[in-house]
């Protein structure tokens, strides 16, 4: 270990700041630890603040406490982790020269230097507010702290019967969404792109959640462009280019920016889009300057797609505090980046993403392959499955594995854990099969579902698995060519759930064999299933017997995102 510092100052109480503090103290007991914070609280659980809305926690001091129930409160942090906490404390400059910050204690409106031998900023990032007319009215939100979340729950209480707009359907978008309708509120999200979730998942997979969304009761207003507000002083509705929607109460949830201003003044290096930039061991330009967390900008572990990502997550954050601490005492334990892993939950399914998607990888000119499986996250015996979808994306040139997405009320989140450790350990698609998987009917059916998934994308590289990704089946379907959609399901899932389409021929896939002549080889063949396992079959019979235009649509009627017709 290094000589100890002197004095190490922690700008900035909420995630990294904390974490860097209490790692310092651990490492070396005799350091001087200061962290201030502007505001008059520290260390609080942004992330809890819709499940908090949604009536999980009693109190918003919830989001303050440790998992035994204590408050983390200045004398918390001196009692318990041995540092100083001095909140209401606002950092104005840096003095980087004689390294000293000038701070202002807005408690007594007193300004004062302080000294440090190493500086950590821990600034964090606020909440992007588009210039729209009339976004300053009561009751439109944004959501970031405990006063945003208390204004919330008292501008809607009661619930029962209100309207609330959400302004962007990303991560934050749809978990408010989940919480204000399970309080009793009629909920509408309003996205300008023509999906959900733009910025983490692919159209197909993001047009199947948001099947799910909606099917829960929240309207879904895709493509829609906010262009000001209704209402007085206070907030009566949304205004869209082409309609009006109601509002009692308005959340915008549209990103995050930065908060990197000090460090420009300081004249350490940003990106010029916004994010403090550091090395591997959280180094600003200066070396005797740190920064961590939603104020910075990350390499990615995938550098050689994109090299430096604005990813602003809790758990990246704690993971600088400690890369950080490390460093300033002297341990080289570098951060090796992010992939861009986001993962949330909107009644009762899972939605997740890891490394790039698809999308990504053809906007930066990459040659890649994706592949969608769907299925049992269990076997069919064990009556708590449900059905998980897993897109893969690896590339054409060494079969790496590059991304993961997932979806289902299953369990989807273990699937994408694997699948990023697989990614961040440059995986390719036979290590991924060949991951030794615990396997055990409660948990999950003898080969798992990651693996199958990695499988059907080998299978798809090779030349055996002729598939066709959901929304490329679409396009063909909606060309108007003259196809067959082939369905090989039992009569009793045919009779149940349809595809409402009149080129639809129903052949069991136990039948196939026997009735190959009511088949067109001169046409091209779609083949479907419940999931694809038979679509998959069938196309490998069809192509046994000559058939030379058969492709099979992945993914299934499960994984379909679009419209199907049910019996009854």
């Amino acid at each position: 270990m290094s000589q100890e510092a002197q004095n190490v100052l922690v700008i900035g109480g909420v995630a990294c700041g904390p974490k860097t503090a209490a790692r310092v103290k651990r490492l070396q007991p005799k350091a001087n630890v200061t962290l201030i914070e502007k505001t008059g609280n520290v260390s609080f659980g942004a992330c809890g603040i819709p499940y908090y809305l949604e009536g999980h926690c009693e109190s918003v001091d919830t989001l303050y406490e440790t998992p035994v129930g204590v408050k983390r409160t200045p004398d918390f942090f001196q009692k318990t982790k041995g540092f100083t906490v001095q909140v209401n404390t606002e950092a104005q400059s840096i003095d980087r020269e004689n390294k000293q910050v000038k701070v202002k204690d807005h408690s007594s409106g007193q300004e004062r230097d302080m000294a440090y031998d190493k500086l950590v900023l821990a600034t964090g990032s606020r909440p992007f507010v588009p210039p729209i007319p009339g976004i300053d009215k009561q009751n439109i939100w944004s959501i970031k702290s405990s006063e945003d979340a208390e204004g919330v729950a008292a501008s809607i209480d009661p619930p029962e019967g209100k309207k609330a707009v959400i302004i962007g359907a990303g991560l934050i978008g749809v978990e408010m969404a989940e919480a204000l309708k399970q309080r009793g509120m009629e909920v509408t999200i309003v996205e300008m792109f023509d999906q959900i979730m733009p910025q983490i998942l692919d159209y197909d997979l993001a047009t199947l959640a948001a099947k799910h969304i909606r099917s829960n009761g929240v309207n879904l207003a895709l493509g829609e462009q906010v262009v000001g507000f209704t209402g007085q002083d206070k907030v009566t509705g949304v205004q869209t280019k082409n309609t009006t929607f109601d509002a009692d109460v308005v959340i915008v949830s549209v990103g995050v920016r930065p908060n990197d201003e000090l460090a420009r003044e300081a004249g350490l290096e940003c990106h010029p889009k916004g994010g403090i930039r550091i090395n591997c061991h959280g180094q600003t330009s200066d070396p005797e300057i740190y920064a961590g967390g939603d104020c910075a900008i990350n390499d990615s572990i995938l550098s050689y797609l994109c090299a430096e990502l604005y990813v602003p997550l809790g758990s990246t954050a704690n993971k600088h505090g400690r890369v950080i601490a490390n460093h300033i005492c002297g341990q080289t334990t570098p951060f090796s980046g992010v992939m861009s892993t986001s993962i949330c939950k909107v009644f009762g399914m899972t939605l997740g993403r890891t490394g790039i998607s698809h999308k990504q990888a053809e906007n930066l000119g990459y040659q890649v392959e994706s592949a969608l499986w769907t299925g049992p996250d269990k076997p069919h015996y064990m009556p708590d499955g449900g059905p998980i979808s897993i897109k893969l994306v690896a590339s054409k040139r060494n079969r790496a594995l590059l991304g993961a997405q997932v979806l289902g009320t299953g369990d989807a989140a273990k699937r994408l854990d694997v699948a990023t450790a697989a990614v961040h350990f440059k995986a390719n698609l036979d290590d991924v099969g060949a991951i030794d998987i615990s396997y055990a009917p409660p948990f999950s059916p003898p080969i798992d579902p990651l693996i199958t998934a990695s499988h059907v994308l080998t299978n798809k590289m090779d030349g055996l698995a002729n598939g066709l990704l959901p929304m490329q089946a679409k396009e063909i379907m909606d060309s108007g060519k003259d196809i067959i959609l082939l369905d090989v399901r039992t009569p009793q899932e045919f009779a149940a759930m349809r595809m409402p389409d009149d080129r639809v021929v129903h052949i069991p896939l136990g039948q196939l064999r026997e009735r190959l002549q009511e088949l067109p080889k001169d046409k091209d063949i779609l083949a479907f299933c419940k999931v694809s396992m038979r679509g998959y079959e069938a196309q490998r019979v069809l192509q046994d017997a000559g058939f030379d235009r058969v492709w099979f649509i992945e993914g299934g009627l499960v994984g379909w995102p679009f419209e199907v017709e049910m019996s009854g």
